[in-house]
């Protein structure tokens, strides 16, 4: 009985170990669009409210390339990210209210120091570290805004 019980309390917790990896965030299909006028997709989570940005990517071991999450706020200004309780590296890329990508920097899983944007920006989309350098998009790309 006691093999039942223990058993029944392992998988419990390795149930709710993976749904805390499961986001109930709304996610929507981004276009950024290269210098050149070329596309790429991401698949994006919508981090909309103070709750939500605040929890961010905290605890996520897994995030997938061609996926991230957009940070939405609700006017421009100088935004500051840190990666406390972050495991995943991430890339971060600070977008202007017309799209525009302002600044890049990639971050360290768990650090304190906070990156924050050169200029007043609406916008932060975080995604697996490199990503933005592999799928080439930099600085003065965009992002497609038209939702």
């Amino acid at each position: 009985m006691k093999r039942i019980c223990a058993a029944v309390c392992f998988c419990c917790l390795v149930f709710t170990a993976a749904c805390s990896q499961v986001s109930r965030l709304e996610k929507k299909n981004l276009t950024l669009i290269r210098a050149d006028g070329s596309e790429v997709p991401v698949r994006a989570e919508l981090a909309r409210t103070e709750q939500e940005r605040s929890f961010g990517f905290m605890e996520r071991t897994v995030i997938p390339d061609g996926t991230g999450m957009l940070f939405i706020f609700e006017r421009d200004q100088i935004l500051s990210f840190w990666m406390k309780n972050t495991p995943h590296p991430l890339s971060i890329a600070f977008i202007d209210s017309n799209g525009v990508i302002c600044d890049i920097f990639d971050m360290t899983p768990y650090s304190l120091a906070s990156r924050s944007s050169s200029v007043s920006v609406r916008y932060a989309l975080e995604v697996p570290q490199g990503w933005f350098e592999r799928v080439h998009i930099g600085v003065g790309d965009r992002v497609a805004l038209d939702w």
